[in-house]
């Protein structure tokens, strides 16, 4: 059975999730529903030999300029709709809040009973897209990209590995979890394929060695 945690201190989190997953004692089950499924390793290697390769720029970028979280239906928005997705027995309230589940996090292997110790991870950040073309878009693309449900791009995972994660792309951070990588950079050149945003080099050279491996 997986382990269920509460939540716990950020200086607690670290040292614990290194070492139970080094030693290989979280072995959860796949979640109920996840992200949507990305394309394969050899469309990813296509997709990625077509995108641009480019310095990136972060002027001007605020968080604010990608309405997220917004209304999907009735009471539901996006961090809603994704805890239901990903999660397993997900109870909502009247107001679509998640009052009890249990949520397996495919970035580190741990496995949670309480929607506040996940957050909602957009796999290719924000302020990543930012830099890699998204300053150019209306605020209504920056809106669904930060509120895609269909493309593989929002996924429930811990909230402090999401944190942790921040901003980076895979040539500064991948999943601990190695068995998951393969399914992350082809999720994240898809993205950045569907939505015509560039790469840089660092970058480039990271997602090349992980798709060769895939």
């Amino acid at each position: 059975m997986p382990k269920f945690y509460a939540r716990r201190r950020l200086s607690i989190l670290a040292g614990l999730t290194g070492l139970i997953a080094s030693a290989g004692l979280i072995n959860g089950p796949a979640a109920s529903a996840a992200l949507p499924t990305p394309v394969s390793a050899a469309t990813a290697r296509t997709y990625l030999a077509s995108l641009t390769v480019a310095t990136e720029d972060r002027t001007g970028y605020d968080r604010d300029l990608f309405p997220h979280w917004i209304t999907q239906s009735g009471a539901c928005n996006t961090r809603e709709v994704v805890l239901k997705r990903d999660g397993s027995n997900v109870q909502q309230d009247s107001s679509c809040a998640a009052t009890s589940g249990s949520w397996y996090s495919v970035y580190d292997g741990a496995t949670w009973s309480a929607a506040s110790d996940v957050d909602i991870d957009h796999l290719v950040p924000l302020a990543e897209a930012w830099d890699s073309g998204a300053d150019s878009w209306t605020t209504s693309r920056r809106q669904s990209f930060a509120n895609d449900l269909t493309r593989p791009q929002l996924i429930a995972v811990t909230d402090n590995v999401n944190q942790a994660k921040g901003d980076q792309d895979p040539a500064t951070w991948m999943p601990s979890r190695t068995a998951y990588r393969c399914t992350y950079v082809r999720a994240w050149v898809q993205v950045k394929y569907y939505y015509g945003l560039s790469v840089d080099s660092a970058e480039k050279s990271a997602l090349q060695n992980s798709l060769a491996s895939c």
